[in-house]
């Protein structure tokens, strides 16, 4: 990477109203601070309202040192009602029309957008039209070459997306990052329920012309696919205090790797172990060990 690259991402930011009180979520903003912690140039963009909640986010990222690209706009800082289940799995209630869906496309995001290396978004910030042409507008003022990579981080959440969403995304992307739940869904939205999960992922590493397919299982161990080749790791055994922000730091350990000019070997190693640290500890931006971070420098 160049002195002015920057691995960005983009998309909602919000707190996430836990059981035992509020930690700042969002998978852009967790994606950008773990890729910060492996000593990569990031940046979150995104959106906050005029509020004591979204300037409580601007100080918690400005004390972590996390740069970001984030609109105030007159709109209320977005939240999440999160319970969790007895197998410490998330459940989400998201609130609607709030300021991450309203990102606005200005000259300084443009000019953002032409010096990023690599970028992360979902379908959630898609749901309004107008975070959903912002993150359009970027994509298209990003450079066009081989070594950009455009992550899709399919993340479905509630009733937040269509099909039409999903394919506009994952035509735009090079890398796709998919759970084994997703893809059920995705699967069935495409008219391929009846076959193998391995199988699925060909068809869309093929069908979208795809550098990488990431598929996350959960404890059943994560894949990742290139063309012609697979990569399986099993997920190791660890004391999970909860999965929130664990598939975010696996895609941030991941692409950092690959941008460090690491193998896909190398780079899907670092993200297991990764992400199984990240379940160990409580919300989704506990600091990552030396002997995580220490192995991209």
């Amino acid at each position: 990477m160049n002195a002015n690259d920057v691995v960005v991402g983009m998309g909602e930011v919000l707190w996430d109203m836990l059981p035992e009180g509020k930690k700042i979520g969002g998978a852009p903003a967790n994606f950008a601070y773990h890729v910060s912690q492996f000593g990569l140039p990031s940046c979150v963009v995104s959106a906050v309202g005029e509020d004591a909640l979204g300037k409580e986010i601007l100080d918690n990222f400005t004390s972590k040192g996390l740069n970001c690209h984030i609109a105030t706009v007159p709109y209320a800082t977005g939240t999440v009602q999160v319970s969790i289940d007895q197998a410490g799995v998330p459940q989400y209630e998201i609130k609607e029309n709030v300021a991450w869906d309203n990102i606005p496309y200005t000259p300084a995001l443009e000019a953002l957008a032409r010096r990023t290396k690599a970028v992360c978004f979902g379908s959630l910030a898609q749901r309004s039209v107008v975070s959903r042409n912002t993150i359009g507008s970027f994509l298209d003022a990003m450079p066009e070459n081989d070594e950009t990579l455009v992550v899709f981080d399919v993340n479905l959440r509630q009733g937040f997306y269509n099909k039409e969403i999903l394919c506009n995304s994952m035509k735009r992307c090079n890398i796709l990052k998919i759970n084994d739940e997703e893809l059920i869904q995705v699967s069935r939205m495409f008219g391929y329920p009846g076959i193998d999960l391995q199988d699925k992922c060909w068809i869309l590493l093929g069908k979208y012309n795809l550098k990488m397919l990431i598929l996350t299982c959960g404890i059943n161990g994560s894949y990742v696919f290139t063309p012609g080749n697979i990569s399986f790791l099993p997920t190791p055994k660890v004391e999970v205090a909860d999965t929130v922000g664990a598939g975010d730091s696996f895609t941030a350990a991941f692409i950092s790797s690959i941008l460090k000019g690491k193998s896909v070997a190398e780079a899907h190693a670092l993200a297991v172990q990764t992400s199984a640290y990240v379940c160990t500890q409580k919300g989704a931006m506990p600091v990552l060990p030396p002997q995580l971070t220490g192995q991209l420098q």
